[in-house]
């Protein structure tokens, strides 16, 4: 079965759960519209590849750990579309779910993804027990505290912020979590597969500065120049756009370097490269360039 199938099968089944007999209709409606249609889906990709790279015996548990990582993605943009925090009317070019829906029910449909994410990972790890404290520790500290989404969130509430800290929170963490997932659910160890999630974090968030400075709202599917409104930190403006395309370069380069000895790594190594030339739009280097 390939990925796209894995994951959108295992995202409905928790949709079906939170939205079993008794929900209140809207909650279930703002929790759907946040997950559907797709977006990249780049995090739970992730976490089945590594799995698969490291010889997964489990599918059931990295079917739950990548759905749940998605499902905390999605947490983490309906609560940054907020008011509070973005105000954007937009996501994934449809309107945000605080649009759609209004602030209060945005606020709860947020909060019931990072319960269900949990609630998944546990029905999921039911037929491998023993792997579950490790993917609730790694999971749960990619978006909490102290490195996770939350405080990479909270760092633009502090009147100074190092970019690598801030990215590597925001964005990083969590992939990092997605990596390090990937490992425990296949029973390795996911420390050695920190570096890589971290890598490609910050090469996915180098990207979004890129696109924020340079790309249409329309392409992009939310809106852009938010940054410099917000004044938050953006890699494009500190290194300039050849600066942030070399700097892509490198982390990428980095992420393939760092992939620990496993069965697959050879065959990771090669879907890492390739997923990165999808990561920069062709006029973006064009422009760099």
């Amino acid at each position: 079965m390939d990925a796209t199938t894995r994951i959108e099968r295992a995202l409905a089944t928790a949709m079906a759960h939170a939205g079993a007999p008794g929900c209140p209709p809207r909650l279930a409606a703002a929790v759907r519209h946040a997950l559907f249609p797709p977006g990249s889906r780049l995090r739970p990709r992730l976490c089945l590849a590594v799995a698969a790279a490291c010889g997964e015996d489990r599918p059931g548990v990295t079917d739950a750990a990548a759905a749940a990582v998605e499902l905390l993605h999605c947490a983490s943009l309906v609560h940054d579309d907020l008011p509070c925090f973005d105000d954007a009317p937009t996501r994934r070019g449809k309107p945000s779910v605080h649009r759609a829906f209004g602030e209060p029910l945005a606020v709860l449909a947020g909060d019931a993804l990072i319960v269900l994410a949990f609630e998944t990972l546990a029905r999921g790890a039911v037929e491998a027990p023993q792997r579950l404290p490790a993917l609730l520790l790694t999971i749960g500290r990619s978006v909490g505290m102290p490195c996770g989404i939350a405080a990479g969130q909270a760092w633009e509430s502090e009147p100074d912020a190092v970019l690598a800290d801030y990215q590597r929170a925001k964005t990083g963490a969590l992939f990092a979590g997605a990596t390090m997932a990937g490992a425990a659910a296949a029973g390795a160890d996911p420390l050695p597969w920190r570096r890589l999630g971290e890598a490609l974090g910050e090469a996915y968030q180098v990207v979004d500065d890129l696109r924020d400075l340079t790309a249409a709202a329309e392409e992009v599917g939310k809106p852009t120049g938010r940054d410099a409104v917000l004044g938050r930190p953006n890699a494009a403006v500190q290194l300039g756009i050849d600066g942030a395309v070399r700097r892509l370069d490198e982390l990428v380069a980095g992420a393939v370097d760092s992939i620990p000895s496993c069965p697959g790594a050879a065959e990771l190594r090669a879907m890492v490269r390739v997923q990165a030339q999808r990561f920069l739009p062709k006029e973006l280097v064009q422009r760099a360039a």
